[in-house]
């Protein structure tokens, strides 16, 4: 059959469809992509303050842990209804509720990240004249990125994902050409974008795993061995043991 005939046989693979439709593809593509970057970069920046809250004032843990945990259960479509009345339907809406979504798991990994930071480090630090603020961003934040960042991977992926919900209000990038096609059943519509959408979630995790490994070079060890590396941040040289 020709290519042009899998279109007509609605067929699953089609490479006219791709030729065909390629501009709509890449639109929608960008549109996921940008979503999911703005809703991640906010997540952090909202995440942030709040582990620092917590860190500092125990006993907020239960209130912010609880009241994100909370919101990361709540379905997507009764997430956006009841967002609905404040945002419209606008790619606002869909940027909201994915940043609550994303909460959970970026405040507890930035936690995580914090606490495990060498109590050494910390005093060494403040031994050298360390105030609190440049504590935490030249030493704590620094030794903290490797499960930061492996938060930022997990609340990625699941953006991606999440971010096809968004075809509810019209924003949903490639969640948008997989729901109109599933409405018609135009076979080569819904895979090519499912795949697009999983390729995009695997590129953005390989992406920022390779970022991670660019930004802590002291993580990096021999498979199956244990080690003791050293390493100088901030002026500070600080041994950590690492088990392969």
């Amino acid at each position: 059959m020709s290519a042009a005939g899998c279109l007509a046989a609605n067929d699953w693979i089609c490479g006219e469809y791709v030729r065909s439709r390629a501009q709509e593809l890449t639109g929608a593509t960008v549109q996921h992509v940008w979503i999911t970057a703005v809703s991640v970069l906010i997540g952090l920046a909202v995440a942030f303050p709040l582990a620092l809250l917590v860190r500092a004032r125990p006993r907020f843990a239960a209130p912010v842990l609880g009241l994100t945990t909370v919101l990361y259960a709540i379905p997507s479509l009764a997430m956006f209804s009841l967002l609905l009345p404040f945002f419209g339907l606008s790619a606002a809406l869909v940027v909201t509720g994915l940043v609550l979504y994303s909460l959970t798991i970026l405040v507890r990994n930035i936690l995580a990240g914090l606490a495990s930071v060498p109590e050494e480090a910390r005093e060494a630090a403040r031994g050298m004249g360390y105030g609190p603020g440049r504590l935490l961003w030249e030493v704590e934040l620094p030794l903290a990125l490797p499960a930061v960042m492996a938060g930022v991977r997990m609340a990625t992926v699941s953006t991606v994902a999440l971010t096809t919900v968004g075809a509810l209000v019209d924003y949903g990038g490639l969640g948008t050409l997989i729901t109109t096609g599933l409405k018609s059943f135009f076979k080569a519509q819904v895979l090519t974008a499912s795949v697009l959408c999983v390729l995009l979630a695997v590129t953005a995790d390989l992406l920022l795993l390779w970022l991670q490994r660019l930004l802590t070079p002291w993580t990096r060890t021999t498979r199956g061995a244990a080690t003791t590396r050293t390493t100088r941040i901030s002026g500070i040289r600080i041994r950590i043991r690492k088990a392969g």
